[in-house]
Parts: structure tokens; sequence; C-alpha cells
């Protein structure tokens, strides 16, 4: 059996480990230590597609399925321990808090079962469930409840819209800057983590202002391809 290949799926599956950490650290009322695994389990999700493409992981060892195994650890690190972390913070009230937590793992079990989220240019098709990210800043900006359950409601819509978000590494246009505001959110997250979620003006701003850059920049991309295709491929933003 190739080594390599294989160390390549061990290093996906360390992120099952990482999510078990987060949950119990969940359990323990410890959220700021769930999200700092939540975090590590992120980036092993964000190494481990580039490492097995460049090796051609699913040519060398067909016996294991790379995409389920991410798919696996994915549901439960930005689908379903965040919907736990909804419940358990009080960020919302019962029973705000389970209406939430029910239209997040509904919504993003449906979408991880879509066999078009991907389109050509490597963007996501509707909102990619990226309720790790959502929930994080959703607690660091602490707004009303009924705030909170309508960015629930409308992300869980959008994840069925026809409306692009970002990939981070698979979209070309404009990927050194997407990567910076990438690696921007995540040193303002791990700040607002060290301040116990309860970080200064500057820090609040530097996440709201890189995670509205993400959740936008998918639809400027839609709308100069849209712009460049001309009236026969439809109205912008493929509406």
């Amino acid at each position: 059996m190739p080594r390599l290949p294989f160390l390549i799926h061990l290093f996906t599956a360390s992120g099952a480990a990482f999510a078990l950490l987060a949950g119990i650290a969940i359990v323990r009322g410890d959220l700021i230590s769930a999200f700092v695994w939540l975090g590590v389990a992120l980036i092993v999700d964000g190494l481990d597609g580039p490492m097995a493409r460049r090796l051609s992981i699913g040519d060398r060892m067909p016996r294991w399925s790379g995409a389920a195994l991410d798919f696996v650890i994915d549901y439960t690190t930005y689908v379903f321990l965040p919907a736990m972390i909804l419940v358990v913070s009080g960020i919302a009230s019962t029973p705000f808090d389970l209406i939430g937590a029910v239209l997040v793992v509904t919504g993003g079990a449906l979408y991880f079962a879509d066999t078009r989220m991907k389109n050509e240019d490597g963007s996501f098709k509707g909102f990619p469930a990226v309720w790790n990210m959502v929930v994080l800043v959703l607690m660091v900006l602490n707004p009303p409840q009924f705030v909170t359950l309508g960015v629930v409601v409308v992300l869980t819509v959008l994840t069925f819209a026809p409306l692009d978000f970002v990939h981070p590494v698979r979209v070309k246009r404009w990927r050194l800057v997407t990567l910076a505001m990438c690696v921007g959110w995540g040193v303002f997250a791990g700040l607002a983590l060290a301040a116990g979620l309860a970080p200064p003006l500057w820090i609040v701003l530097g996440l709201a202002v890189t995670s509205l850059y993400l959740f936008c920049i998918g639809f400027v991309h839609q709308w100069i391809n849209a712009g460049r295709a001309g009236p026969r491929r439809g109205r912008p933003l493929g509406l």
C-alpha cells in the first residue's frame, strides 16, 4: 500500500478527531476551546484537498473515497457542531435556538447531498453551509436574537438559491486577495477567541469586513461572468 497517499487520508481523517475534541468541549461548556478545535479542523480541510489533488490520491488509492471522508467530517464540523453551539451558547433563547439549530442541520444535510453544489470554476452554488464561521461571527457581534434567527433563516434559504459563493482555493479570479481575506478572517477570529469572544471594536470591525468580503465576492464574480456572457446567457446573477 502506498504510504504517502494513505497518509493524506489519515490527515483528512484527523478532522474527525478534532471534531470529537470540539464536541467534548461543547458538552463541558467550553465554547472557546470548541471553536479552537473547529478552527484546527478547518485548517486541515483547507490543506488536504490541494495535497490530494496534487498527488492524484483518487487514482492511486481508489478503494478509499476522499470525497466521502471529507463530506462526513465537513458536515460534522461545519454544520452539526455549530448547530449545537447555537443552542448552548445563549445567543438565542428557547425555542428560537432550537428552531435555528434544526434549520442549520436540515439545510446543511440537504446541501451536502446536492450533486450540483459546485460550479465549473470551483465556486459553490448556494450558501456552502459554513456555519462554524457564521456562528462564531454571531457570537462576537451578539446581535438581538431576532437578528440571529433572521440570519439563520436567510442563509438556509440561500443554501438553495442560484447564487455563487467563492471557494478561496479553487476559484482563480482574485485568488490571492481572497486567500488574504481568509487569513485575515482567521487572524481576527483567533484574536476574538483570545479575548473571550468579547474583543475590542477594531477586531469586531476586522472580522465583519473580512466576513462581508467572503460572503459577497462570489456574487461579484457571478455578476462579472453574467456580463461577459451577454444577454443570451440570461440575467445578471443567474436569476
